[in-house]
Order: C-alpha cells, then sequence, then structure tokens
C-alpha cells in the first residue's frame, strides 16, 4: 500500500485503532514526522495530542545509521547488536548520547515552550510513527512513557519492518501497522508524498491538540512532468530498436540523474525507483531506462552474457545520454550518473568518455573493478562509491580501484549488505546520493543540446 501523505496514512491507521477510543488514550507524535499521523489519529479517537520528542543516537561518521536513541527525560535505547559491529565502547557511546542529548533540550524547548509534559500516569498511551524502520527511536520513548507511570503503551504507524515487529514488543503492550512489509528499504517507500516536516507544522498541530486536533496536512502537490521513452538504439544483430525510458521532471528542476542498473534488473528495479523518487523530491529529475532491448532481455543462451558485456552496456549509456540532449524538458540540467553492480561500471565508463557532460556519478554496490584502470583514470566527475559494511568483497574491491579516481570517495553504509535490504540501509544510500548530487550538480556538467547532423 502506498499512503498519499501523512495525513492519509493517519486516517487509514486510526482505523486500526478505533477500539482505543473508550479507553480516551492520549496520542503522542514521535517529533517531527509522527505528528502530523498522530494529529489524525487523536483527531479521530477523540483523544489528547501531544508530542515525545526522540532524538537518533548515529554511529560516528554516519550519522543516518541508527546506534540508539535518547528521549525527553534522558531514557536511552540502544541496539547492542549494532554496538558490537561497529566496536563501540561504553565511553564512545557515552559520547554520542551527550551530543544529541544538546538538541534533544533544544527541540523540547521549541516543541513545549512553557507547556509541561503531559500527565501520563495510569493512561493508555499510543505512540505514533510515520514509519518504523529498526524501532529505535520508538523504543526510546516507550521506555520514556513507562518511567512517567503509562499503564499500558501501544505503538501505531502506517508501516512497520516485519522484521523489527518481535523486537518492538518487548517495550511496547501491543504493536498496531496498516502494513508489515517483509521488504522494507526505507519509511519513504510506502509514500507518495513525503517531504520532511518542518517546525511550524508541528507547533500548530499542537497548538491545536486535543479532540479537536487536526493534521496539517501539507498542500497541495505540485504535478511532475512524466514521461514515457523510447530511445532508438540498433540492437546486437544490427536491427533498428529501442529501449524503454521513463522520465520524471520535477518543476524547477536543477539537474538530472540517469540511472543504469545491474544486470538481471531493468528500469522497474524497486531500489532504483526508491531512490529515483526521493531525487525527484529534491528537485532532481531523473531518467530510468532499460539496458536491453526486448529481444536481447530473453532469458536464453544467446543472450545471457549481454548482460555483463561491458563495452554494449556502456554504449547504452552513452546512447541514453545523447537522446536526452534532444529533448526541450531535460537540455540544461545539469547531468549525473546513480550506477547499480555491473550498471556502476557501465556509468564509469561512460563518463570516461564524456569528461565535460557528466557532472557527478554515485554507484551503489558497484562494480568497479570492472572498469580498466587506464579509463577510470579519465574520469573527471566527482564520484561516490557506496558500499554495504557486510558487502566485504565489494567493499575490498572498491577500495583497490579508488585511488584511479581523480575525484573518489568511499562512503560505508553499517550493517548493509549487497543489495541494501536491511530497515533503513536504502533510505542511507538516497540520503548521499541526494548530498553528493546537491554538492556537484550545482557546478557540474549540463546536458548540452545535440549538435546540429
Amino acid at each position: 500500500m502506498i499512503f498519499v501523505d501523512r495525513a492519509d496514512a493517519g486516517r487509514r491507521l486510526a482505523e486500526k485503532l478505533a477500539r482505543y477510543a473508550a479507553e480516551h488514550p492520549i496520542v503522542l507524535g514521535l517529533t517531527r514526522g509522527g505528528v502530523p499521523v498522530a494529529a489524525e489519529v487523536a483527531r479521530s479517537l477523540g483523544a489528547e495530542l501531544d508530542a515525545v520528542v526522540v532524538r537518533k543516537i548515529g554511529a560516528p561518521g554516519f550519522p543516518e545509521y541508527a546506534v540508539g536513541a535518547i528521549a525527553e527525560g534522558g531514557e536511552t535505547w540502544l541496539r547492542r547488536e549494532a554496538l558490537r559491529e561497529l566496536g563501540l565502547g561504553n565511553d564512545e557511546v557515552q559520547a554520542l548520547a551527550e551530543e544529541q542529548a544538546a538538541e534533544l533540550a533544544r527541540r523540547v524547548r521549541l516543541f513545549r515552550r512553557d507547556r509541561p509534559p503531559p500527565e501520563l500516569a495510569g493512561r493508555t498511551v499510543i505512540v505514533v510513527d510515520d514509519g518504523v524502520a529498526t524501532g529505535a527511536t520508538a523504543h526510546a520513548a516507550a521506555r520514556s512513557a513507562r518511567r512517567r507511570g503509562a499503564s499500558r503503551v501501544i505503538l501505531a504507524a502506517p508501516v512497520i519492518a516485519a522484521d523489527s515487529e518481535p523486537e518492538l514488543r518487548a517495550d511496547f503492550d501491543e504493536v498496531v501497522a496498516v502494513e508489515l512489509p517483509e521488504t522494507f528499504f526505507a519509511v519513504g517507500q510506502f509514500y507518495a508524498r513525503f517531504e520532511q516536516v518542518p517546525d511550524a507544522e508541528v507547533l500548530a498541530a499542537l497548538a491545536a491538540r486535543g479532540p479537536t486536533a487536526g493534521a496539517a496536512g501539507g498542500g497541495p502537490a505540485v504535478e511532475d512532468h512524466r514521461e514515457r521513452l523510447r530511445i532508438r538504439v540498433r540492437d546486437v544483430w544490427g536491427r533498428a530498436s529501442g529501449l524503454e525510458a521513463d522520465l520524471v521532471v520535477p518543476r524547477g528542476a536543477r539537474g538530472l540523474v540517469l540511472f543504469v542498473h545491474g544486470s538481471g534488473s531493468t528500469r522497474a528495479s524497486p531500489r532504483n525507483r526508491f531512490v529515483a523518487s526521493a531525487l525527484q523530491r529534491t528537485g532532481l529529475a531523473t531518467l530510468l531506462f532499460d539496458l536491453l532491448t526486448d529481444d536481447e532481455a530473453r532469458e536464453d543462451e544467446a543472450t545471457a552474457e549481454l548482460r555483463f558485456d561491458l563495452d554494449l552496456l556502456t554504449g547504452r549509456v552513452l546512447e541514453a545520454t545523447r537522446a536526452i540532449r534532444d529533448l526541450p524538458r531535460a537540455c540544461g540540467l545539469r547531468l549525473g550518473y546513480f550506477g547499480s553492480s555491473t550498471g556502476a561500471a557501465a556509468a564509469l565508463a561512460a563518463a570516461a568518455e564524456l569528461p565535460g557532460s557528466v557532472g557527478a556519478v554515485v554507484s551503489r554496490g558497484g562494480r568497479a573493478d570492472l572498469v580498466a584502470p587506464e579509463v577510470l583514470e579519465q574520469v573527471r566527475a566527482p564520484t561516490l562509491l557506496v558500499i554495504g559494511g557486510r558487502d566485504e568483497v565489494v567493499l575490498k574491491l572498491n577500495r583497490a580501484v579508488l585511488g584511479h579516481l581523480a575525484a573518489g570517495e568511499l562512503a560505508v553504509v553499517p550493517g548493509a549488505a549487497h543489495l541494501f535490504e536491511e530497515p533503513g540501509a536504502l533510505d542511507a544510500v538516497t540520503r548521499l546520493a541526494a548530498g553528493w548530487f546537491a554538492r556537484h550538480l550545482d557546478a557540474g556538467a549540463e546536458v548540452a543540446p545535440a549538435a546540429p547532423a
């Protein structure tokens, strides 16, 4: 299920919580994203609305990877497995918690103003978030509510990663979700609109707290331009053919990212579509396209090796790049490549052939080692190699080739394997990619119009 926005998700979640209305619960929204959802729940149940301020404790050098969380009042929850994996001792964890405690105190002052925390003693408390991946902040919120005397504590969210539910039940009397997906990249994949919630929206919802509390659901969505394309190519048998492609251009787009998927995948790759949707929300246009024609993509002995033919795949990236130069909506946008697995190798090889046209490259679990060192040395675009911490073989291969890139950096996502299927892992990739493109495409290469024939 895809929710339209947090208000829609809150209304759907409220249906699952109707049986609690008779208990006159208090609904606590996790700041910030959980508050608009909680506002809809509180309105539906005729319940009091308030917030619980929680801060994630991130890994050193990689704040997106949660090793725990701290809630107002000082209650802390830690992911022991993550701490062991990163080799963090008590002193290091304490220092990380203290860093977040200062920001936590600032946010408590911002959201509470002169109001005291709500009285929870003897009450049923429903803790609401917009989605739960690892549940670090939810655990901390539950412990804070218990310390303040809550008789029952229920966790409610529109979507909760199925793998996280058993551990969540250790701190909550009940866990309620609209969806419990087995495959969970990040919360944003389950929303059509998932903008950051500004402080003003939280304050507005809390100002109207109580049975009539309303959700600040945001204004009307600005429609993106969406276009299905067919990129003309010659297939491996020399026949005229085409590659299917999907172009999305947000209003006021400031750059264009071409997605180059790995072997065995297509433009419908859920991972790349998730990242593409997130980049679109930051103002970047995206092009997802098939690297093989329909006939080439057949699963038979004659075509099986084409998925690994780096020269062919690189040629297709170049063809796609040339094709978008003719499109009025894309002309003039700064250009970047986002490649995955073998597709990342093709993206890098193409960038080497277009040193003045590609402004930035991001590789997710990429096989940069498949590109000859002398070719890598011709890549002038700033390149970010994102590898999962558990993807040990590919991590070693990427470290070995990093020195051949003129402007290359390596980012390791702790706890992630090659496909970044772990809760929150692909969200971390998205944040890294968005930051890299924002940093480099602002001064990067533009998609120039095609020269006259």
